[in-house]
């Protein structure tokens, strides 16, 4: 059941992220032709959570994404470093000490 508290995630996926604590690395990479591509590592390998972080990330951005199960990374096209720290914090409730942004 989508908990409004955390940004409609489901609230086991919440209680978990909380439980967990992830520590979070927010970086810019490039891809083929020049095309910015903001990759947020540190999550749990679990494909299911995965997939709802990457619908979540996917829907507050408007913009496009996958995610990868090893290593437990999410891809956003473009650079939405900010805007991500800013979710994270905010509808999460990870803490802004958890979160590296990379150059």
């Amino acid at each position: 059941m989508p908990d409004p508290e955390c940004g409609g995630l489901s609230s086991e996926i919440c209680e978990r992220l909380l439980v967990e604590q992830p520590f979070i690395k927010i970086r810019l990479d490039t891809r083929r032709f020049g095309k910015a591509v903001t990759v947020i590592d540190g999550f749990p390998n679990d494909k299911e959570l995965l997939r709802q972080l990457a619908r979540f990330f996917k829907t507050k951005l408007a913009t496009g994404g996958t995610f990868r199960e090893e290593g437990g990374r999410i891809e956003l096209q473009g650079d939405q470093r900010q805007k991500v720290k800013q979710l994270l914090i905010e509808e999460l409730g990870i803490p802004p000490e958890n979160i590296l942004i990379m150059s």
